[in-house]
This record gives C-alpha cells, structure tokens and sequence, in this order.
C-alpha cells in the first residue's frame, strides 16, 4: 500500500510539474508501481496475505466469544 500511495503522490507531482520530480525522467516516477505489483505477487505466493487473513479472522472470532461470555455473565476477569 505503501508503494502504491508513493507512486499515485509521484504522478501527481510529475502531472502538475511541481518540484524536482517534474524533473524526473517516467520510469523513476512509475517504478512505486513496478514494485507494488512485485510486493503483491510475493506475498498471494508466500501465503503473506492468506496469513494475515486467517489471523484477522481468528482475532474476530476470539473477540465474538468474549463478547457473548461477558453478555451470560461467565466473564473470565471477574472471577
């Protein structure tokens, strides 16, 4: 996402020639987005995001239990 923000921030400044990046040639102010593919690619083929996704999930999950313990009274911290 970082690269991403990065690149579409580069392109404007470029566009409306503000600042030394209107000096820049294209390929230094489009290469944020190269790499944001790259990231993206690297991490749907490590499981990076699959992870991170089943760890929100737990995390959610965890938290809908507490809820419900605490809304019948069997609150773990009270004791």
């Amino acid at each position: 996402m970082y690269f991403l923000s990065a690149g579409i921030v580069l392109l404007l400044l470029k566009y409306l020639e503000l600042g030394p990046v209107a000096g820049w040639s294209w390929l230094v102010v489009l290469s944020p987005f190269g790499l944001a593919l790259l990231w993206w690619a690297w991490a749907d083929s490590s499981g990076y995001t699959r992870r991170k996704q089943m760890e929100k999930m737990d995390q959610r999950k965890a938290d809908r239990i507490e809820k419900q313990r605490k809304a019948l009274g069997l609150d773990r911290h009270r004791r």
